[in-house]
């Protein structure tokens, strides 16, 4: 199998292991077999058991999912070979470490995790996590280490006298008589769990609720605690950690470092490993780095490399690879050993690195098996010459060229920004583009040409009404790298007017570019910016999958409940949030994966037809593999979808639309979508057909009745 993360016992007996199965192992360096000690109960992307040794290398503490995707801690006795769970699994309890004084145990749990625990759902992405941080006394009859703390003052000045005992203020002073300087090997504290009556000794410490990531103990009565941001932001790379120091003799946590990307502790939690950006450091654990943090020298080390040999290595590694990740162990029907045997000789004919990714994808096909990819791998990258776009389609009309469509964006948006409509800019459709920076621009000079090597610069456009220069004016505007977003923009904002002038503005359109980042944005902003329309028209052409797309179809299909009714303003629907009319998705071939899933989803719901074509059929995941030698990677698709009554009935398959419409290419040239006039036509069908409820507020209650205080 493959296997990960192995931790050493701190007095350097034995090993804890997780593999890929899911399984906790542990093995004593001295021989033997491995002894099992646990497996998890879900194969999902965060796969870490969280394994860590006690101070005495008697007990390794462990988290283990339960079937509600909760995870609780457990912990592994050594000595008598069996486990035992230490939290009740009513919260996410995550990161046990011991204290190094043996006698207490951290761990951070969420009792508010909800449905973000459940990881392929769309649902359960963009929710905010809290954690708090806990400590047990895992011994009956030890002491709260957060007991009440007396409040009288010690007198100022007083000493307390020093007894022939070497005793100041009640402590042993170290370093006194013939032994000063020499360190003294103590043995481990000796750590005993007592799980009976636990869950009463478990304290919360004085911690604030946060995103806390990961715990790691340093010297006694010492915890590090890393915090993440609240809400991963879909599509941003996410913030790095900060991490606090926090001790029970202060009994608060302080910031200890920032932006870092990796972090551990040495063994005695004296010191710290550390990575910002590209940099590693070791500093002092008992403060904040400063000056004394030293940077790691890395930038010399060179390796030196026989690709072939490399190449040989990676071949082997990739049948590996799909032998263990596939989520079929039958590998649909191929014979795995017989496949290789097949493509072994092609190996020694290979000529350069691009030529293994060449036939790495030829082998894959073998398996018949969708989101089998190739990529990456120690290629020579040539220097390329950034472009610069306007974000604008030309004509070249009387001998110059002129904008044809001039892309509206969002300035506001970074990410939607179109030079050409920003403020002061004002270029319009229909002026011509007659010179860059100052040189004529007539074809068969192109404007990709002027433009090379613009992107996030100014330049100083020419720009006017007439060919001839006439009445012309100068801008400065600032190239942007690419257009995609523009371009997605204009066309599902045409789109959607073009849906809501052929409704009368009775129906809404909603892009779902993916059942990701993109998808969740989309539906957010679009679908509920439309709340009060009739009906919908939901657009997933195109459509590159990601999660499981339960957010949008439980939004679809809610009922309205009840009505609202307020002394001022309109009454009110609830759940309000929704649209409550006729649906139709429109789908083609270009969308797969989780976009599978999503038309899948919509018809098992009932929500209305699908219009198109047949989708990619692609319903299956990947994540997490292990790198190739060189960096470059493949895919084992290592999850898939069945139906309820027990069919693969999407992989290799995809989903048939009700209505089965083509993209008329003349049709397109002409400004017209096929695809979307029919689901108009279908969804205005339904909507004559089943015309949205009214209500009627009823009479207002009279409870007085014909009584003395009642109104006549």
């Amino acid at each position: 199998s493959f296997f990960y993360d192995p931790i050493w016992s701190p007095d350097g007996k034995r090993i804890a292991y997780h593999d890929k199965r899911l399984t906790l192992w542990v093995v004593s360096v001295d021989g033997g077999n491995p002894v099992k000690v646990d497996q998890d109960w879900y194969e999902t992307p965060d796969r870490s058991l969280d394994p860590a040794w006690s101070p005495d290398s008697r007990w390794i503490v462990y988290t283990k999912q339960l079937p509600s995707f909760f995870h609780a801690v457990f912990a592994y006795d050594v000595e008598a070979g069996r486990s035992v769970q230490l939290t009740d699994g009513m919260s996410d309890a995550r990161f046990p470490v011991f204290d190094a004084g043996g006698k207490h145990l951290y761990f951070a749990a969420s009792t508010d995790i909800g449905i973000a625990a459940s990881w392929l759902d769309l649902s359960s992405i963009q929710r905010p996590v809290t954690r708090s941080v806990y400590v047990a006394v895992l011994a009956k009859g030890d002491p709260s280490p957060l007991a009440p703390e007396s409040d009288e003052e010690k007198p100022s000045g007083e000493e307390a006298e020093e007894g022939k005992d070497g005793k100041k203020d009640g402590k042993i002073e170290k370093g006194k008589g013939k032994d000063e300087g020499k360190e003294e090997k103590k043995e481990a504290p000796r750590t005993t769990i007592d799980v009976e009556g636990l869950s009463q000794r478990i304290l919360a410490l004085p911690v604030p609720a946060r995103n806390w990531v990961g715990l790691a103990g340093g010297k006694e009565g010492v915890l590090f605690l890393a915090e993440g941001p609240p809400v991963d932001l879909l599509g941003e790379p996410s913030p790095s950690p900060t991490i606090h120091r926090f001790t029970l003799e202060k009994r608060k946590a302080e910031k200890f470092l920032e932006g870092v990307s990796g972090f551990d502790v040495a063994a005695k939690g004296e010191k710290v490993l550390y990575r910002k950006e590209e940099t590693w450091f070791i500093a002092g654990a008992d403060e904040p780095p400063g000056e004394d943090a030293k940077a790691l020298k890395l930038d010399g080390l060179d390796l030196l490399v026989d690709p072939r040999a490399e190449w040989r290595q990676m071949f082997r590694e990739v049948w590996r690879i799909e032998r263990d990740f596939v989520y079929d162990p039958n590998h649909h029907g191929l014979d795995l050993a017989k496949a290789e045997k097949r493509y072994a000789p092609f190996v020694e004919g290979l000529a350069s690195r691009e030529d293994l990714n060449y036939l790495f994808e030829e082998m894959l096909g073998e398996l018949t098996l969708g989101h089998t990819f190739v990529g990456g791998g120690d290629i020579p990258e040539p220097d390329t010459v950034p472009g610069g776009l306007l974000g604008a389609d030309y004509a070249i009309e009387n001998g110059r060229y002129r904008f044809a469509r001039v892309y509206d964006g969002e300035n506001w948006n970074p990410k939607l920004r179109a030079p050409l409509t920003a403020p002061g800019v004002d270029v319009k459709t229909g002026e011509y583009l007659l010179a860059v920076d100052g040189r004529d621009l007539v074809p068969p000079r192109c404007p990709d040409e002027a433009l090379a090597n613009t992107a996030e610069k100014q330049v100083v456009l020419k720009v006017g009404p007439d060919p001839s220069g006439k009445d012309a004016r100068t801008v400065t505007v600032v190239p942007v790298a690419s257009e995609e977003g523009l371009r997605y923009r204009a066309w599902t904002e045409d789109n959607r007017r073009a849906v809501d002038r052929l409704t009368g503005g009775r129906v809404a359109y909603v892009h779902l570019p993916d059942t990701g980042s993109g998808g969740y944005t989309s539906f957010n902003r679009f679908f509920f910016a439309q709340v009060g329309k009739e009906a919908a028209v939901l657009d997933e052409r195109f459509n590159h999958g990601g999660a499981l797309a339960d957010w949008v179809i439980d939004h679809l299909k809610r009922p309205v409940m009840s009505l609202l009714a307020t002394r001022e303003g309109h009454d009110q629907h609830s759940p309000g949030a929704a649209i409550y009319g006729p649906k139709v998705m429109i789908i083609n071939e270009m969308a797969g994966s989780g976009g599978d899933a999503m038309p899948w989803y919509f018809r098992k719901a009932g929500l209305g037809r699908l219009v198109g074509k047949r989708t990619w059929g692609g319903l299956v995941g990947i994540y997490d593999y292990p790198p190739l030698l060189d960096g470059g990677g493949v895919t084992a698709p290592r999850v898939a979808l069945y139906g309820l009554d027990g069919e693969w009935e999407v992989e290799n398959a995809g989903v048939a639309p009700d209505v089965e419409v083509d993209l008329d290419p003349k049709a397109w040239r002409e400004g017209r979508d096929t695809q979307l006039e029919a689901a108009v036509a279908i969804v205005m069908e339904e909507l004559e057909k089943n015309p949205p409820r009214e209500f009627r507020r009823p009479e207002y209650p009279n409870y007085q009745g014909d009584g003395e205080l009642g109104k006549k």
